[in-house]
């Protein structure tokens, strides 16, 4: 008896049926699709055909593990690199290798289970499961993946023979071939993220361009190029945002009401946010005779941002601001950095202070922590603030002066006194200001003036982030040190060897603190020295950093020291308002228990955010410096041998600070030879000895602001006076039996 009931006939195998399967089931092998749409025996073939014809076509792309895709259509699991964020701030993503299509789509980023960790930033990787929505691709984060693989900046230059992507990095070697899809849109002289692929085309390495940055003509691509070449974050994820934008100013409850205080801040002209303020006034104590009472009251950033949360997360993350010219990469949101947490003029804010009373010699006598509400009475700059301590105050200081500015200066004069008791490291370094003018190029650079006033606010705040790091310790609370080893005694050593060069005697054995330095700058003031000298005594010191371990402050002379007076811009300074609070009892918004397990870690990661932003800006400064030296080509200068290495003589211009080579090369044809003791090249023939601190006339023969390089040659072939120093030996160093002789290397 035939069977009644009919089977189900397989769809008829077409392009059209092919492809609106694979729409609904992306990523489906040929087994798959046989088996769905009922091929079987000889069919097979004729799917192989019609697949291949697919893919010659366009309209079909291969995906991993023999696995195919309709054009331009995503799979529904993929690793994703998160690009940016929307209007609204939520995270976007691409497809971290895409093959299909002009351009890859775009995934809007959904919470997943990872979403109680850190915030995600551009460049990460996420492996997420893909949904396709009448509004676009969501994905769903099912792992971090970490930050995307290596990545190269570069800029589009086209030529007759194709484009190419030139790295701005002098170590890599090699421009990267890009597809031409990606670069048929790119203006040649375009900045971008390159992402290198697998393979080479004519030798060359293939790359992706990830990101598009700008052209190199703007002004503003100079610090994009620091931002983006050092790994900065700058794009806060869209919680973090949220949180900040719904914060709301703080109550006085539970805080202290000192708004009646007359405190005040003076800071920079160009300050970007204020985050400290300053009261002082003389001890009513009887018997503290002469005593002074000094108030410094912070933003209390503890108050806003909470362990843990996305604000708290990013913060870490990013470790610190971050300062360029032209620009600053905030560690927080402008709604909390430029708004609540800014101690703005006549605005009530919330803040942590200390109330230390100093004796008649300026010695701290005691202190005590309080949360606060104060109002500014008024905000100076350093300039503002000089004058009116020089007796000449302008319009907004005359007022300020009997009641608020006197009683300050009082008080400075006599930290100040403790403070030179004290004997910290006094090195003199001019520091570069750089004036971006308004058409965002570079308008001056010029040295900036150390004023008294600046001074003053520097010992405020150093006796504040002593009487932190005293209270905790006292309350037995953890914290983040900051702390600076003295120098190695390998550091020590090669300073000896130096200053025997300068006719400067320094025993190698004697206890080192930070007046045996002043001692030998105060030497060497007002001669050849003075500059080279300073220089030399910053490198022998040893690197600050952040750590739960306490060895003391070196450079300060102090026994205790942590980072309290700036937690807009540092997370550390956080972290100790933190443990200030569950120390002292302060209040809501202490030191957690995750925090407290993972201090360690905390204190290496900011550590490393700090030495990152410290070179971003560098280069920042460097490659500015070399856009404004780019129409002085050709120019003369007498420049001041800065460094001394095997491949040449680093020089320094005294007008701009700039910086650039004196290759070898340049040297003429004599052999010269690197003596590390002296810091100096030494002629085999002639022994002309270039030296650190030398002074030598030279050409700018090339200003490089891609790389921030500048190049010098010397002029007509000069050369430095002729020193019939010692013979240098073979391997470097030199013999110099006059400095050595009698005389024992002490441990």
């Amino acid at each position: 008896m035939a069977n009644s009931k009919k089977s189900k006939s397989p769809p008829a195998l077409s392009k059209e049926t092919v492809l609106a399967h694979l729409a609904a089931h992306p990523g489906d092998t040929k087994r798959d699709l046989a088996k769905a749409l009922g091929v079987r025996g000889e069919d097979r073939q004729a799917l192989k055909r019609l697949l291949k014809e697919l893919a010659d076509e366009g309209l079909l792309q291969r995906g991993k593990k023999k696995s195919f895709l309709k054009a331009g259509a995503l799979p529904s699991v993929a690793v994703l690199e998160i690009i940016g964020a929307d209007t609204d701030g939520e995270l976007l993503a691409r497809p971290a290798n895409w093959e299909g299509g002009d351009e890859a789509p775009q995934v809007l980023i959904m919470p997943g289970r990872d979403e109680a960790g850190p915030a995600l930033g551009r460049g990460e990787r996420v492996l997420a499961r893909i949904t396709e929505t009448p509004n676009g691709a969501e994905g769903r984060v099912i792992k971090r993946l970490g930050t995307s693989v290596h990545r190269v900046l570069g800029v589009v230059r086209h030529s007759s023979t194709g484009a190419r992507v030139e790295p701005i990095d002098r170590k890599t070697r090699y421009a990267y071939v890009v597809d031409k899809r990606e670069l048929a849109d790119t203006p040649d002289g375009e900045l971008v993220v390159v992402e290198p692929l697998a393979g080479r085309v004519d030798g060359l390495p293939r790359g992706r361009i990830a990101e598009r940055l700008g052209s190199m003509n703007e002004p503003k691509t100079v610090s994009l190029i620091a931002i983006h070449a050092h790994g900065i974050p700058t794009v806060f994820p869209a919680e973090a945002i949220r949180e900040a934008e719904s914060a709301k100013p703080a109550s006085p409850k539970s805080r202290k009401d000192w708004r009646e205080i007359p405190l005040i801040t003076i800071d920079p002209e160009d300050a970007r946010d204020h985050d400290d303020a300053i009261w002082a006034g003389p001890d009513p104590d009887k018997a503290n005779q002469g005593g002074h009472i000094v108030i410094v009251a912070i933003a209390d950033v503890a108050h806003y941002v909470r362990p843990d949360s996305a604000l708290d997360r990013e913060a870490r993350n990013r470790g610190n601001s971050v300062y360029f010219p032209d620009r600053v990469v905030p560690m927080l949101p402008e709604a909390l950095s430029a708004d609540l947490c800014s101690l703005r003029e006549a605005e009530d804010r919330a803040a942590l202070a200390v109330r230390m009373i100093f004796d008649a010699n300026g010695v701290k006598r005691s202190h005590k922590f309080e949360r606060i509400l104060m109002r500014s009475e008024a905000r100076l700059t350093y300039r503002e603030a000089q004058a009116a301590f020089d007796g000449n105050p302008g319009p907004k200081t005359q007022p300020l002066v009997e009641n608020i500015l006197a009683p300050i200066w009082a008080a400075y004069q006599a930290m100040a006194a403790a403070r030179d008791a004290r004997a910290p490291l006094e090195l003199d370094l001019p520091e570069r200001r750089i004036i971006i003018g308004d058409n965002g190029k570079i308008a001056s650079i010029a040295y900036r003036d150390r004023l008294e006033s600046m001074r003053l606010i520097e010992e405020c705040m150093i006796q504040a982030n002593v009487a932190a790091a005293e209270s905790l310790e006292k309350a037995r609370e953890p914290l983040l040190y900051r702390i600076h080893d003295s120098p190695s005694f390998e550091k020590i050593s090669a300073f000896s060897d130096y200053l025997r060069t300068i006719d400067m005697p320094f025993a190698k054995g004697q206890t080192i603190k930070p007046a045996v330095f002043n001692r030998l700058l105060a030497r060497a003031k007002g001669t050849a020295h003075e500059e080279v000298l300073n220089e030399i005594v910053l490198r022998t010191q040893a690197q600050a950093v952040y750590s739960p371990g306490n060895v003391g402050h070196f450079g300060l002379n102090l026994g205790r020291y942590a980072h309290f007076t700036s937690p807009i811009r540092r997370y550390a300074d956080l972290v100790v308002h933190r443990a200030l609070i569950s120390g002292l009892k302060l209040g809501e918004g202490g030191l957690s228990e995750k925090e407290t397990s993972r201090l360690t870690e905390t204190a290496e990661h900011i550590s490393m955010t700090e030495r990152r932003a410290m070179a971003a800006e560098r280069d920042s400064v460097d490659r500015y410096v070399a856009a404004f030296m780019e129409d002085r080509v050709g120019a003369v200068f007498d420049a001041r041998v800065a460094s001394v290495t095997r491949f040449g003589l680093f020089l320094r211009l005294a007008e701009t600070g700039a910086d650039g080579l004196l290759p070898m090369r340049a040297l003429g044809t004599e052999r010269f030879r690197h003596d590390e003791k002296r810091h100096a090249l030494i002629g085999e023939r002639t022994r002309t000895t270039y030296r650190l601190g030398d002074i030598v006339t030279v050409r700018l023969a090339e200003a490089a602001p891609l790389t921030g390089g500048l190049r010098f040659e010397l002029v007509g072939g000069a050369t430095p006076e002729i020193r019939r120093g010692p013979k240098p030996v073979r391997n470097g160093r030199s013999q110099d039996r006059a400095g050595a002789k009698g005389k024992k290397r002490k441990s």
